[in-house]
């Protein structure tokens, strides 16, 4: 679901993975659908290797993804433009445990906008995640 998703620093909003080079990547905006170059100077993080900090570990961000979907019926969530103690209140009813001292503010503002972006967006499809957990319990 989150592969080819990225996040580029000095970049708001989500992008596509659309070509690779030697020095760059070509990205598309899921806002605008215009495409840019990156280079291999930029900071770029695909959603799927986000993690969140909790205090026994680190929770994938598909997973924190998957737990708002749940309690919001699939449909959006909190808007990221909240207060920071309505974006605290909310995230720690989606995860309960998050480490309030590594977990600021702007990265609560951070998932709540990319959830909001990939629900609209339609790119959220949690039966790889169902499918996933239902081989582990087979073996």
């Amino acid at each position: 679901m989150l592969k080819g998703i990225l996040s580029v620093s000095g970049h708001s909003g989500l992008f596509k993975l659309v070509a690779e080079s030697k020095n760059n990547i070509i990205v598309e905006s899921l806002d605008s659908g215009k495409r840019m170059p990156v280079y291999s100077t930029a900071k770029v993080s695909t959603l799927e290797d986000i993690a969140i900090y909790t205090n026994e570990g680190d929770v994938p961000l598909k997973d924190i993804f998957k737990t708002i979907s749940d309690k919001e019926d699939g449909g959006a969530a909190i808007s990221e433009k909240a207060s920071g103690s309505e974006l605290k209140n909310y995230f720690e009813t989606i995860l309960p445990d998050y480490d309030k001292d590594r977990v600021y503010v702007s990265d609560i503002k951070k998932v709540i906008l990319w959830y909001n972006t990939l629900q609209e967006k339609e790119l959220l499809d949690f039966t790889e995640t169902e499918e996933e957990a239902g081989s582990d319990s087979d073996e």
